[in-house]
């Protein structure tokens, strides 16, 4: 007889195997660092719109109304067969108070650290002071600036924008962000200024740091707590709930790992719900879930846990993300308080008590340094993938002490088991009947306490195999 012997001490066919084999896969997720093209100017002059044309997407925030884009936010871009990444800032106003201020310092910041800089100006306004004092800065960089000229449409604009040599950068390269005139030329001339590398290698090896989302809803505390792991200001930070609209990437040194942060905008309680601006930065909030790794949750600690709460933590899990649960504002939580919260943690996260759990204070900075052991351990029960011979032995014992239960007369029969993808953990379960929602569950609740995937979401799916002869030599 040719074949394996499975679960329950029967022979499968090798075919079986074969099939395993080709579902099995796995991705690196190795990414090469690249060079940063910064795109500042004054508010309104269309940044993000000329950031969507050059990613030949709708990424960036969009809307007819100043000051959508608060926050320097990175996408990754390519343009003749070369890679590189667009950051998207706020307008810059030189003479900015309040929330405006913490924007420009942002658009500063973007300066100092891009490998190229566009400057993008109004052409149907010309050169404002705020333009001047913007091109003041720059020509002190030492970073190439490519001056923009946006919204020239016809003719009669291209003769007005030549007024913009007056800025001292150059030429200025006549675009239509809107409708994509010269694009395509400008592109041609960042691929001339941007170096191949960025300045620094911000990413330890060639895996590139892991990704992290900051997830929950508005004014948890996302952006507090990313200046307090950055030490400084990355996000920008006001008393008004809702403060970040786009997602924003932000490099930070943890643990002696550098690691990518993204604080997204607070999700509503329905994406139906929001309008304009708000409606798409639910979209790349929901965006930048998938593309994270792991994602840390704010709860705050000092109210109950609300619908928003648990929402947002169903949307991380369908999205198969390691997941870390954070509760913040410790700092404003009393005795009672937390009594409260653990009745209500053992009541609301049931289905997710393999989540990591961590307490802190993104205000006083208190156990955030935790953070980084639990994100740790939830990547790596998320990239862990089990030995098919040590799955089915593990997994002939439980299910020969625990037989599945009984499904229109017959008993299913589990022939044999392999881990699919990391990834998160995936299996798949080849058997002759259809294995009931609940043995599933008592599958992975036993799968875990064997071989742990601590903050990882595990999935377990069911192949059923038609009755086949056995194959005889």
């Amino acid at each position: 007889m040719t074949g394996i012997e499975t679960a329950d001490g029967t022979w499968s066919d090798e075919s079986d195997w074969e099939i395993a084999d080709s579902i099995e896969g796995d991705e690196s997720g190795a990414h090469l660092p690249m060079p940063t093209l910064a795109v500042v100017g004054r508010p309104n002059v269309g940044k993000s719109t000329l950031v969507n044309r050059i990613l030949g997407r709708r990424e960036a925030v969009v809307e007819d109304v100043p000051g959508v884009t608060r926050d320097r936010i990175s996408y990754e871009a390519q343009w003749a067969g070369r890679k590189f990444l667009v950051q998207d800032t706020g307008g810059w106003e030189p003479d900015a108070k309040g929330l405006q201020q913490a924007v420009a310092r942002q658009a500063e910041l973007a300066m100092r650290t891009a490998d190229a800089i566009l400057l993008v100006v109004d052409a149907t306004v010309g050169a404002t002071s705020t333009d001047e004092a913007v091109a003041k800065t720059l020509r002190r960089s030492k970073t190439p600036v490519i001056l923009v000229a946006n919204k020239v449409d016809g003719e009669r604009l291209e003769a007005e924008a030549a007024v913009l040599w007056s800025l001292g950068l150059g030429e200025p390269r006549l675009v239509s962000a809107a409708h994509g005139r010269g694009t395509g030329d400008l592109l041609d001339d960042v691929l001339d200024v941007l170096p191949e590398t960025p300045r620094e290698d911000l990413g330890p090896g060639t895996g590139g740091p892991r990704r992290v989302a900051l997830v929950g809803k508005p004014n948890v505390g996302k952006s507090s707590l990313l200046n307090k792991l950055a030490g400084d200001e990355r996000s920008v930070v006001h008393d008004v709930a809702g403060t970040t609209v786009d997602p924003v990437d932000s490099l930070v040194e943890l643990g002696g790992k550098t690691w990518r942060f993204v604080d997204t905008a607070g999700l509503r309680r329905k994406v139906g719900n929001a309008a304009g601006a708000e409606y798409y930065a639910s979209l790349r909030t929901k965006a930048a879930i998938e593309a994270a790794e792991v994602a840390v949750m704010l709860i705050d600690a000092s109210v109950p846990i609300t619908e928003q709460d648990l929402r947002v933590i169903s949307m991380v899990v369908d999205a198969g993300r390691a997941l870390v649960l954070a509760f913040n504002k410790w700092d404003l939580v009393d005795e009672d308080r937390r009594e409260q919260l653990e009745r209500e943690i053992d009541r609301e996260t049931v289905q997710i008590r393999w989540a990591e759990r961590v307490n802190i204070s993104a205000h006083t900075g208190r156990a955030v340094q935790k953070l980084v052991p639990v994100m740790e351990t939830a990547l790596e029960s998320w990239d862990k993938r089990i030995p098919t011979g040590r799955l089915n032995n593990w997994l002939k014992e439980v299910v020969a002490s625990t037989p599945p239960p009984m499904r229109g007369g017959r008993l299913p029969r589990v022939l044999f088991a392999t881990q699919a993808t990391t990834r998160p953990p995936t299996f798949v379960l080849f058997t002759t009947g259809f294995l009931e929602a609940g043995y599933r569950r008592f599958l992975e609740r036993r799968l875990r306490e064997e071989f742990g995937f601590d903050g990882s979401p595990v999935r377990i799916s069911v192949r059923v195999r038609e009755k086949r002869e056995r194959v005889k030599k």
